[in-house]
């Protein structure tokens, strides 16, 4: 999981005040139950003395925020009156959390997103077509490709002179449309950085269209016949092959960073092991099993680097002050200012992970914990 959208939060000193908040709108009493819960919460902040704009600023959020269809939540990050990040969360929190801290606390968040993976869909017919993007972020963007021939799309009957120069016009018209819904399906792809692009709709339509796409993506690109541009067609077919898809795709991730991890030999295994490696800017991913439960802490000063178990590591690296914070969001701050990635875990899915987290390094030397000095 890439983390550059989480820097705002970094860019600006703390203390932060983080809210997570079910925010389902789909039953009568939706909005009097919102205000109660959001209540509850303001109070929380209160009593751990968070900075009254700061409450202020995310109560606008949650209040003015577009209601979403079914069951959903909201995570806001604010600190000195202004907010800085929220999302709509797709389910709603396991439970209504305020915190008011140092760092923000972004662990639920993560464990909620899981792995992203950017995606483009398209629905084509021998006119053109509808396209979808995500990006990792989950921000979409559409478009909608009107083909440039439009004299008979469609192959005559046999029978007549002329069969056979209409049926080349309509191959041709089929083959130059094809080609603007491919090029247009390249650059979403190219925007979003695209892991997985589905082409969908007429198979005779798909085929000249992935015919077309250059090579770099032939590899991720996956063709059906589901689905119809059809008004009123039902999507629900091609839907579930999308979310399939995507899922397979953020598995193989996942797996291939295990196996890697599982290829160290020991090394970045363990709280220990990952810190250090965060202060030498050594990891590339970490692993980490979500735990909601976890009350774990680290000592961090004010560089994302300067992270530690114990104080004193801090005291000797010139850091004055060091703050007594949430081990999750120490060393996902450490994450975002190192440009490293973060892989979050159910506990099923785990392997036996020492502290259950651990690290994939982008290199290892003597120093690195597990390897020895020599």
């Amino acid at each position: 999981m890439q983390l550059s959208f989480l820097r705002p939060l970094y860019d600006r000193p703390g203390p932060w005040c983080s809210v997570y908040l079910d925010a389902s709108a789909d039953t009568e009493d939706a909005h009097p139950a919102l205000d109660l819960r959001w209540r509850a919460l303001r109070d929380q902040l209160q009593q751990q003395r968070a900075d009254l704009a700061s409450i202020e600023a995310i109560e606008r959020v949650v209040r003015g925020h577009d209601p979403m269809p079914g069951d959903y939540g909201i995570a806001v990050f604010a600190s000195h009156g202004r907010v800085a990040l929220s999302e709509y969360l797709s389910a709603p929190p396991l439970r209504d959390l305020a915190a008011f801290a140092p760092l923000p606390h972004v662990m639920p968040l993560l464990a909620q997103r899981g792995e992203q993976v950017a995606w483009v869909r398209v629905l084509a017919n021998r006119e053109g077509a509808d396209a979808m993007a995500v990006s990792a972020g989950g921000v979409p963007r559409r478009a909608h490709v009107t083909g440039r021939e439009d004299f008979q799309l469609r192959r005559v009957k046999p029978g007549g002179w002329s069969q056979s120069r209409y049926q080349r016009a309509a191959m041709e018209a089929w083959h130059h449309n094809a080609g603007d819904v491919a090029a247009a399906t390249v650059q979403l792809a190219e925007k979003v950085g695209a892991d997985v692009v589905v082409v969908a709709g007429d198979v005779r339509a798909t085929g000249v269209i992935a015919a077309q796409m250059p090579n770099r993506w032939q590899d991720v690109l996956v063709r059906t016949d589901a689905g119809s541009r059809a008004r009123g067609a039902d999507e629900t077919l091609l839907d579930d092959l999308t979310v399939q898809t995507i899922a397979e795709v953020a598995d193989q991730r996942i797996s291939a960073t295990l196996d890697r991890f599982g290829m160290q030999e020991d090394v970045g295994a363990g709280l220990d092991a990952v810190v250090s490696a965060l202060q030498r800017n050594q990891v590339e991913n970490m692993i980490i099993v979500d735990d909601p439960s976890a009350t774990g802490e680290l000592w961090v000063g004010p560089e994302p680097t300067e992270i530690a178990t114990d104080p004193r590591q801090l005291t000797a690296m010139s850091v004055r002050d060091p703050a007594k914070v949430r081990a999750d969001a120490a060393l996902v701050r450490a994450l975002v200012g190192t440009d490293a990635e973060l892989t979050v875990l159910g506990p099923d899915e785990a392997p036996e992970l020492t502290d259950g987290v651990g690290a994939v390094l982008r290199y290892v030397d003597a120093g690195t914990p597990g390897r020895g000095n020599a």
